[in-house]
């Protein structure tokens, strides 16, 4: 990267040193990522302000140094003054990764729940047609065949851009990605284009960093108000939201609903769902109305870039989704009850599993679920999913999730204000064994469902991520049952 073309992207509104004699060879957000010769961009974040670091990263080896504030240094440095830093980390990441995006067909997936599973139901799609597709998201990163970690739904503009770099030099043609609200504001995707956008849904999450659910709705429309003429923006128009994201939308349009001649579902049991979309029968193992419009979104986005409605139901017909999305747990052996594991975390999360369950469960069957809330996130929520639990639960064990800095007790406790009755209702805080004492009052004729954590394998206390899966908990006490039958 030249420094020319640096202060090109950047259209600054001063620079100093601009002929300083330097090759850009890297480009930092955080200052202990700098190296010699590197950029450093100054970004003011929701904690920390990075221009708090400007010595820092000059003494590790910034020769330019992108800021909002005037700043002299007596170091043979450059500095470049813009409007705002967070707009144009975007576009300079992928400057300095040889532009990947602009080689990739780019599928973006937004929405409260939902995401993960549409998303990966695309990208299983996609694999089975033989296109060559990478995934971005809340579980994991697939580039191609080889999955790694995930750390967060959208990640920074500059891991994005890696990530991209490396999916195209393997081979990588399309690219299927969850986009978070918090990105979306935050503009951690400027700097390339979505040939297709989705919007699942619009509910109660997020409100601790959005402070209202219209400001959350407008952080989700970004996404839509910045597709060019030749994107699609596939949108399920039953949530009361979904209007709302097209308004001003340019891109052309493909809509879901269930609730009027295009889209139905035709069957709804504990074996699997089977629905109806613009025609297609899809027949999918998923479970739950909710998986319909997962499968109708990706049913619907995979048409808009070019599969056949056949080819897709097809593929449809053996993609399992998400990790941690309505998993089973068993193991080998009779007479135990039913563990299902979700990642539901949010009051509209909670009530479409809860009330899934419910709905395909056995007359006789009783229905129990183990929730917490997490830590430093919106509290507002607790007590609502309190009701929710009450509302379709025959037992319920109210447990710790992720408490991060909060004390686990005081989150429990928010949420237990939430119920109406508390017979019914045990708190345990430690939640292995709020899992055990589950699985061995359970009955062989029950469904336990274990929610908030999903294909997490840990938990997160004070600020350390401790091993902890909920699945291999349950294994670990069902198998215990097991030998005691």
């Amino acid at each position: 990267m030249t420094l020319d073309k640096l202060i090109e992207i950047c259209n600054p509104l001063h620079v100093t040193n601009a002929d300083i004699d330097v090759e850009l060879v890297s480009f930092a957000i955080d200052s202990r990522e700098v190296q010699e010769n590197s950029t450093f961009i100054a970004i003011s974040g929701t904690q920390v302000d990075g221009h708090m670091f400007l010595e820092d990263a000059i003494s590790r080896g910034a020769k330019v140094i992108i800021c909002e504030e005037s700043f002299y240094t007596e170091d043979d440095i450059c500095v470049i003054e813009v409007e705002d830093t967070r707009k144009l980390a975007g576009p300079i990441a992928q400057a300095f990764a040889g532009n990947p995006a602009e080689k990739l067909k780019i599928i973006g997936i937004t929405g409260t729940n939902g995401k993960t599973t549409t998303a990966t139901l695309v990208y299983q799609v996609l694999s089975t047609c033989n296109y060559k597709a990478s995934l971005l998201g809340t579980v994991s990163k697939r580039i191609l065949d080889n999955e790694f970690d995930s750390k967060l739904t959208t990640a920074d503009p500059i891991e994005l851009a890696s990530d991209m770099k490396t999916m195209v030099e393997a081979g990588s043609e399309y690219l299927v990605m969850e986009v978070s609200s918090h990105a979306l504001h935050q503009h951690r995707t400027a700097g390339f284009n979505f040939q297709v956008a989705a919007f699942t849904n619009l509910s109660h999450d997020h409100l601790d960093y959005h402070e209202t659910l219209e400001e959350y709705a407008k952080a989700k429309k970004l996404l839509f108000d910045q597709l060019p003429e030749s994107s699609t923006a596939v949108v399920n128009m039953d949530d009361k939201f979904g209007s709302e994201m097209l308004k001003d939308c340019k891109a052309k349009q493909f809509f879901l609903s269930f609730n009027n001649d295009t889209a139905y579902v035709l069957q709804n049991s504990a074996r699997g769902i089977s629905v109806i979309v613009e025609g297609e029968k899809i027949e999918s193992p998923l479970v739950g109305k909710f998986n319909a419009y997962n499968i109708g979104l990706a049913f619907l986005i995979c048409k808009a870039i070019g599969l056949s409605p056949r080819d897709i139901a097809n593929a449809l017909s053996n993609a399992k989704g998400a990790a941690g999305r309505m998993e089973p747990v068993s193991i080998d052996a009779d007479h135990l009850p039913l563990i299902i594991v979700d990642y539901a975390h949010t009051p509209d999360a909670l009530q479409n599993v809860l009330s899934t369950l419910s709905a395909v469960k056995d007359a006789e069957q009783k229905l129990t679920v183990i929730f917490g809330a997490g830590g430093d996130r919106d509290t507002s929520k607790r007590p609502e999913m309190a009701k929710v639990a009450e509302e379709y639960a025959d037992k319920i064990i109210v447990t710790s999730d992720n408490p991060r800095s909060e004390n686990p007790d005081l989150i429990i406790a928010d949420i237990l204000e939430g119920f109406e009755n508390l017979d019914n209702v045990k708190s345990i805080t430690n939640r292995k064994e709020a899992i055990e004492k589950a699985i061995s009052d359970a009955t062989g004729n029950e469904i336990i469902l274990i929610a908030g954590k999903g294909h997490e394998d840990y938990q997160e206390v004070n600020g350390e991520r401790h091993p902890f899966d909920d699945r291999e908990i349950a294994r670990e006490f069902l198998t215990v049952k097991a030998g005691g039958n």
